[in-house]
């Protein structure tokens, strides 16, 4: 059963738009070459699946705005990783380039909503240590 903390990340949009792209990948990536399984294939299935996780860990983490900062900073660097490996997969034609738009723009959606979420908790941050209220990690 989940906890009201569980439930606040699970209503997170980007959250919920990362774990459908990842649901996604992992799905697309079943065509891709046995040989590349624990090449391509696995960087960009473990890529896509650190784009939710670490927005749920620096949810968790929301109390400490620094290191929920930090969570969400390394969730953006995976879902550029993703992005480029759609292109590499592209590339190499294991996808058609149809569906690795479609893909990429997902992932560029999430980004779009990471930026954003970033921001707003640089602002809280700056805000706070305007005020001398901010928490020092």
């Amino acid at each position: 059963m989940a906890t009201s903390d569980q439930s606040g990340y699970r209503n997170l949009r980007v959250w919920q738009r990362a774990m459908d792209c990842a649901e996604m990948v992992h799905t697309v990536t079943r065509g891709f070459p046995k040989d590349e399984l624990y090449g391509l294939t696995s960087q960009i299935r473990r890529a896509a699946n650190s784009v939710p996780l670490n927005i749920a860990e620096g949810y968790k983490r929301r109390r400490y705005k620094r290191k929920y900062l930090q969570a969400l900073t390394y969730a953006s660097g995976s879902e550029g990783e993703v992005e480029t490996a759609i292109e590499l997969a592209q590339r190499f034609k294991y996808i058609a380039p149809n569906q690795a738009g479609e893909m990429a723009a997902q992932y560029d959606e999430v980004g779009r909503m990471l930026s954003a979420l970033i921001a707003r908790i640089e602002a809280d941050i700056e805000k706070e240590e305007r005020e001398g209220g901010g928490k020092r990690e």
